[in-house]
Formats: C-alpha cells, structure tokens, sequence
C-alpha cells in the first residue's frame, strides 16, 4: 500500500486547523436557486466532501453585487442578506463533519454567460472574452462584448467584493478566496490583453496590480485581522487554459511578492496541471521546468512571508498529490474530488478511485446531472465500502 503521510499530515494557517492537506478545488455548479439563494441540494453537496474527509473545502465561485459581478445562470450570490442567510446551513453542515469552508468570491467581468440584473458587461478595457460560451454552464454562442469599467463602478465593485466577504463572515464561513484566475475580473486587470488603461489601473505589470491590492485592502478592512483571505491565481482563462503571463518568471516572481506582501494568508496557484512548467521557454534554462507554484514558493521563501500555497491543477492519483507538495502546503483536487466525493477516505483505506467522467457535467454541470449520471452508472459518491 502506498505510504501517504505526507497527504494527512495537519496543516494550519490564519487560525484555520486543518487535518489533512486535501482541499475540495472550487468548482462551478449552477445549481442555486434563481434568485442566487442556496438550494437545499447545494447542503447535502458540500456536507458529502467534508464527510469524505477533506479538511478544506473553497465553494464554486460566488457573486458579489446585484450589478455586473454575476457571471452565469443559478449561480448564488453573497449579495443580499437573503443570500447570506441560505448559506448558513452549508457552513453549519461542513462544520459538523469537522470541515472548514472557504468562499470565493468572483466578478465574472468580460467573461460573463448570464447576468440577471444587467444587459450589459464590463471589463477593464473594451473587450471580448475569446471563444465561445461554455454550453455546460448554460451558455451559447461568443461572448458578450464589454465597455469599459468606469471610475466610479470600479469603486462600487471593490465595495462589492468588501461587503460580500463581511456576508462570509457573518455566515459562519472559515475564510474567502479572492477569484483572481481563468479570466474572471480579478485576472482581467492583472492582464495585459484586458487591461489596456491608461490610468492609475493600468500600466505595466506592477502597475496593473492596483486592482486586485485595492480589493485585499478593502476585504481585510471589512473582515477584519481574524479571517482568512486568500486569492486564486492562474495564467490560462476558461477559454485559453494555455495563455501564459506576458514578462516571464522575474515579472511572476514581482507579483507573487506583492500580494504576499499585501496581507494575504494564502494563494491558490491553478493550471491545466500542476506540473506543468510556468514559462517552458525562459531564458534562463534552470527556469523552464519550474511550475508556478514553484516561483510562488521561491517567493515565499525569499521573503519569509506567511503565506500558505495551495496548488491545484490535473490532480488525479494519489502519487499526483504527493508529489505536488513538494511547493506546496496544501493540494486542491477537482474533478476526481466530482467522482469520489470521499477521495481522502478512498486514498486512506486502500480503495480504489472512480475515473472522472465528463458525462457527469453533460450536459450541464448541475448537482441534478451528476446525481443522474451516478444512478445510471451505480457509481455513488460515497464508497462507505461499496466499491
């Protein structure tokens, strides 16, 4: 039997004790109620990983604001107080399986499917998200085109991200992850090709940081310095997974430390695999093989700075998942988490792991459809010996 120590040992960061160094990867579901409330399926849902035993689980990506920020169809908020208090029961339900819970909080900005309380998108510079809709989260055709932000919006949506995560708190949640990655808003302004401002957003790399640091700061004040904040961070979008940041691994190691410098407690590095080399064609050759998390923990390292690193990215078998703790603290796992709901306990026990299937999100990536495509397979979530 394969010695997996290293995957439960504990780990603890920004007073959070966690058991293990398995992490339930946020994922979209567009299962909430069409008014961004919780639905009752969303409960059993997130109650079955904490009782498979992750430690840790980061929620599927949650609205802001009753404006621009929301992004599909059913997708819930943390905007309202109605939002707020219908998740109650999935922080209280984690809770009582010894889990901790995270929300990420996410403006979808250029890359919006569905908005409710908008007929219009916006994004750093005018733009459109490249390719097409994903037909899996109810969407169809090329994405919308976006206006500019303006000034005064930018500063409603900071506001947004700081009252939501005050809703967090309030809820009960263990901490919020910022939605910095796969082309979202957060990862627009960061990006050269949707941030094209002259002002004091825009700029050069450094520069186009004045965003997501304005947000950490506004959230820290709302939250206070006894709640978790962390951010996610990848180079691809949801339609380009392979984009790659523009300025090589000097320019990612100057991010890195800047929002490490920023008070964050965590960064939650994603990719297509979490081996894959962040800049395969550096100059520097001993470069090339680094992933990014591998920079981030260079990073963290030189600056002696408290920050945990999570790293997510193709995680499939137990091996995987060892060996991606080499950089970092603790290992996100996301579509084979989908297919065994109790990876930890399946990993502990010996038992063997259900192979991810992409039928389970077709054709749409709903709690419904999955359950559907478990009973037509016999495949249940949990194996509790059946497997």
């Amino acid at each position: 039997m394969t010695d997996t120590t290293a995957l439960f040992t504990p780990h603890a960061f920004a007073g959070l004790e966690l058991s293990n160094r398995l992490v339930l990867a946020p994922m979209t579901r567009t299962s909430a109620q069409d008014d961004g409330q919780v639905h009752f399926d969303m409960v059993d849902y997130y109650r079955d990983f904490a009782r498979g035993n992750f430690s840790l689980l980061i929620t599927e990506g949650i609205y802001t604001d009753e404006a621009f920020s929301q992004g599909y169809a059913n997708q819930p908020g943390l905007a309202n107080q109605a939002q707020q208090d219908s998740w109650r029961p999935v922080v209280d339900a984690v809770h009582q399986q010894g889990g901790r819970i995270i929300a990420q909080l996410m403006h979808a900005g250029a890359q919006t499917q569905h908005n409710r309380f908008k007929d219009e998108v916006v994004a750093p510079s005018k733009s459109r998200a490249s390719g097409e809709m994903l037909s899996f989260y109810g969407g169809s055709g090329p994405f919308p085109l976006a206006r500019e932000i303006s000034e005064a919006e930018i500063h409603d949506v900071i506001a947004g991200f700081a009252t939501s995560a005050r809703r967090a708190k309030e809820a009960g949640f263990d901490g919020i992850e910022l939605h910095g990655a796969n082309g979202y808003l957060i990862h627009q302004f960061i990006s050269e090709r949707f941030n094209q401002r002259d002002d004091a957003w825009g700029g050069d790399a450094i520069a186009r940081l004045a965003f997501p640091l304005a947000v950490i700061r506004s959230v820290r004040e709302a939250v206070g310095a006894d709640f978790a904040i962390g951010m996610r961070l990848s180079q691809g979008t949801v339609t380009e997974p392979e984009l790659t940041w523009q300025g090589g691994p000097d320019e990612a190691r100057e991010r890195f430390a800047k929002l490490m410098e920023a008070g964050l407690d965590f960064l939650h590095l994603t990719g297509s695999d979490v081996d894959a080399p962040a800049f395969p064609e550096a100059d520097d050759e001993r470069e090339r093989s680094l992933s990014l998390t591998a920079l981030a923990a260079q990073v963290r390292s030189e600056k002696a700075a408290e920050v945990s690193l999570i790293t997510n990215g193709n995680v499939a078998s137990v091996a995987k998942a060892q060996a991606a703790l080499q950089h970092a603290d603790l290992v996100a796992i996301g579509r084979s988490a989908l297919a065994n709901h109790d990876w930890p306990k399946r990993v502990q026990r010996g038992t063997c792991l259900t192979e991810f299937d992409f039928s389970m999100l077709s054709p749409l990536a709903t709690l419904a459809n999955e359950e559907d495509w478990r009973i037509a397979n016999d495949k249940p979530a949990n194996c509790e010996g059946r497997c």
